[in-house]
């Protein structure tokens, strides 16, 4: 006969068995997965929808996005509405209860981030328009500080035994930011970098590293230009000296080249998350990347 204290006992080792296991992470981008694995180490696995590769603003459906969901403890977003065409239809799609917003499984890592370019009107012929702002405040690491604390108060709401390790790694990660950050500006320092992108991803890098952000290929968000708008950007380049072009990599290089080899700026391509090109594929290396795209330290 089966002792029922015995009984008892193994489904209490089994139940803290189950509880003892990593934390299910799946985050909208790679930027913030590699902040789960920066603060969370050996207490998450990780799992993040899109690559670097992806434009988030037109991220195809898989069904593999649904089955990751299902499986999570915990869904982080970039927030300012970033995932508004996708975010929502798999969340629901994977009946998950606990990940859905509101639920203690859910994070907006933009929570308490100053946000830039909060827009006057929601008139649509305006283009993509974000009615919360930019979204792109992961290319300014000091915003990215923000998140990163987000991440750890948040993962020691759904595993309190290991809050201590998750608040440690946070500020051991954030002290290695503040080190890289002095680092990035002195080399962006004195250049007067004046720069257009071909759609308005660097706003905060700009504020951040104290760039002028002259324009954009794009005239308005997600609507590709006409000669009009093209001669419209380079006749402001030449008025205020812009001397560079950024192509952001899952882009098409068409339209920045013919800007750059009319206007004489330079052009680079550059990614916009971990892993939108080689060799960024943490989020250090991805800034650094950028940092030495923009000083033309290539």
């Amino acid at each position: 006969m089966t002792n029922p204290v015995f009984g008892i006992c193994v489904g209490v080792l089994l139940s803290l068995g189950a509880q003892a296991g990593p934390l299910r992470v799946v985050t909208a981008t790679r930027d913030l997965a590699d902040f789960v694995q920066q603060v969370g180490g050996e207490h998450v696995s990780v799992q993040s929808l899109v690559s670097g590769l992806d434009d988030t603003h037109n991220v195809l459906m898989k069904p593999s996005m649904v089955t990751m969901l299902a499986r999570a403890d915990l869904f982080i977003e970039m927030g300012l509405d970033m995932e508004h065409g996708y975010a929502p239809g798999l969340l629901a799609e994977s009946r998950n209860h606990a990940i859905q917003p509101g639920a203690p499984g859910f994070l907006d890592a933009s929570r308490g981030i100053p946000v830039l370019g909060v827009p006057g009107s929601l008139d649509r012929g305006e283009g993509d328009v974000h009615a919360q702002g930019n979204p792109h405040w992961n290319l300014d690491p000091e915003r990215a500080k923000i998140a990163v604390r987000n991440i750890a108060a948040k993962l020691a709401e759904l595993d309190s035994a290991d809050a201590a390790a998750f608040a440690a790694n946070a500020e051991r990660y954030i002290a290695e930011l503040d080190a890289r950050i002095r680092e990035w500006r002195a080399r962006l320092d004195g250049k007067d970098i004046r720069f257009v992108s071909y759609h308005a991803h660097f706003a905060y890098f700009a504020q951040c590293f104290a760039l002028k952000e002259v324009g954009t290929i794009q005239p308005k968000a997600g609507i590709e230009p006409g000669p009009r708008a093209m001669a419209e950007l380079m006749a402001r380049m030449s008025r205020e000296g812009a001397n560079l072009v950024v192509r952001e990599s899952f882009f098409s290089d068409r339209y920045p080249k013919v800007v750059a080899q009319r206007t004489g700026a330079r052009l680079v391509a550059v990614p916009i998350q971990v892993g939108g090109m080689p060799g960024a594929d943490t989020y250090i290396a991805m800034i650094d990347m950028l940092v030495t795209a923009f000083a033309g330290d290539q």
